[in-house]
């Protein structure tokens, strides 16, 4: 398990790469298409901004020791950053995710390891490692949408990857949708390289991941970590796969990507 440290390191990280991209966008750039289907890249990076924002308010309530916003702030910061330009979005985008950037920074030691955040809609609070790395899911995966729109082959930052691959929380079950399946009950060997890691991917009713990797499984999936992270949020369509990936028996890359069809 990573450290809120290593955490708030990869965010500093995802950001200042995407923000030094956003710097040298145009117009037409901020109003070009992105890999998420229904948003130009203003619209992601407006996504990214108000997630910000909305982060940087419920880590200070945590802090502050109040609750946080709830729907009712949610949804003005919402229809504020959808209102907004292309480029009032991009600069707001740098702007917003800077402070929240600088919250996290700004925790001591002490506060790392101990402050419990109330996210306002999980069944209970959770540590800065976990929320962290929740915003940095977010932050990674829409950066890539971004870059991709002029990088066909780009992949995930390496950084981000290592926090991803098993830190908390698992959303494997959140962003699967097994009624693909057919009513099949499948076990696949995953090994990824860059980090190396074993596991077994549960295709079943809720699709899980788990360490305990049984002696006989129905297949085989090898692939590159950052690869095996964007398949589970729908990001590894066949132009954007890279070349490599080995399946055996019933890990068929695309069963796999209509299990996991993106959001």
């Amino acid at each position: 398990m990573s450290s809120p440290d290593t955490v708030i390191a990869a965010l500093r990280s995802e950001y200042d790469l995407l923000a030094q991209q956003v710097a040298a966008f145009s117009d037409d750039d901020l109003a070009g298409p992105s890999a998420a289907s229904e948003w130009d890249i203003s619209e992601v990076l407006s996504h990214l901004g108000s997630g910000a924002e909305i982060n940087r308010a419920t880590l200070q309530a945590a802090l502050d020791g109040t609750a946080p916003g709830g729907r009712e702030f949610n949804e003005s910061v919402w229809d504020r950053w959808n209102a907004m330009s292309g480029r009032e979005r991009a600069d707001g985008f740098v702007a917003a995710n800077r402070e929240l950037t600088e919250l996290y920074e700004s925790l001591d030691a002490e506060t790392r390891e101990n402050l419990r955040i109330d996210m306002g809609f999980l069944p209970a609070p959770i540590d800065v490692a976990t929320a962290g790395r929740m915003r940095l899911n977010e932050l990674a995966m829409h950066s890539w949408d971004i870059r991709v729109a002029s990088d066909v082959n780009a992949t995930l930052a390496p950084q981000a990857v290592r926090e991803l691959l098993h830190g908390e929380p698992d959303l494997t079950a959140w962003t699967s949708k097994p009624e693909h399946l057919d009513g099949e009950s499948l076990v696949l060997h995953v090994t990824t390289s860059e980090p190396e890691s074993d596991f077994a991917l549960n295709l079943t009713t809720p699709v899980s991941t788990s360490f305990e990797v049984a002696d006989k499984y129905d297949g085989t999936l090898t692939l590159p970590a950052e690869a095996w992270l964007r398949l589970k949020v729908g990001r590894l369509a066949p132009q954007h796969t890279p070349t490599g990936i080995v399946t055996t028996g019933a890990a068929d890359l695309d069963l796999l990507r209509k299990v996991f069809p993106g959001y």
